[in-house]
């Protein structure tokens, strides 16, 4: 082989080496990370099984909606602060979802991770689309919109990241409408106008009244989808 044609082929490979370090994303991790898995009836398989994935709004609203849920679907829940633009919640997905076959999947995913672009999590979004499908195939899917933030002594303003969660949300909903039966969720606006929901509590999380109406709605949607 000519020395041209091997300095051109190291060349090559220099590049496409160069181009693919470029493209990966140093996780922009938080002072603490966590996760919260919660799987009940293991060994059963009368119901259907569904599982939520979300952040700590899930977990809040997670009690009530099994609840709403007892004796019609086996209600479990992957609740983490890791965020679109981390690998790390596509292994865990990969990984909680390995270990049952869930019947349908409610997802949210935009509360956390500040520290990404728009654009980052816009890039990200196709992957976690791609784990669910590929870890629950003929699953029924639910995409949730991620819920308000609001400040104030009285929460009587939106807190001003409100405008990222909405760029958020349009982003989210841009992927959901090119994917394949996936059903949207919209828990933004359902409490969006709602302060009372909020008052007494830290402005990111609802009080228990705030939880109550989205744990309705997420358990009114779960079964309208069931049943279809």
């Amino acid at each position: 082989m000519k020395l041209s044609k091997i300095i051109f082929i190291i060349a090559i490979f220099i590049f496409t080496a160069n181009s693919v370090q470029a493209k990966k994303i140093t996780p922009k991790r938080e002072t603490v990370e966590w996760i919260d898995v919660w799987l009940p009836h293991t060994n059963d398989d009368k119901l259907p099984r569904v599982l939520l994935i979300g952040n700590s709004i899930t977990r809040g609203y997670y009690p009530k909606v099994e609840k709403l849920l007892k004796g019609k679907a086996y209600v479990a829940r992957l609740t983490t602060s890791k965020s679109l633009g981390d690998p790390a919640l596509i292994q865990e997905i990969n990984l909680i979802m390995s270990y049952e076959k869930f019947d349908l999947v409610h997802f949210n995913n935009g509360l956390h991770g500040w520290e990404y672009t728009e654009d980052e999590y816009d890039a990200a979004f196709p992957d976690m689309i791609k784990a669910i499908c590929k870890n629950a195939p003929n699953a029924k899917l639910i995409w949730a919109t991620t819920t308000p933030i609001r400040t104030g002594k009285y929460c009587e303003r939106l807190e001003e990241r409100v405008a990222r969660i909405v760029t958020r949300n349009e982003i989210a909903q841009k992927h959901i409408s090119k994917a394949k039966d996936i059903k949207t969720n919209d828990l933004f606006n359902l409490i969006l106008d709602h302060p009372e929901y909020f008052i007494g509590g830290d402005g990111v999380h609802p009080i228990d009244k705030g939880y109550q109406v989205l744990a309705e709605q997420v358990a009114k949607k779960i079964l309208e989808s069931l049943s279809e």
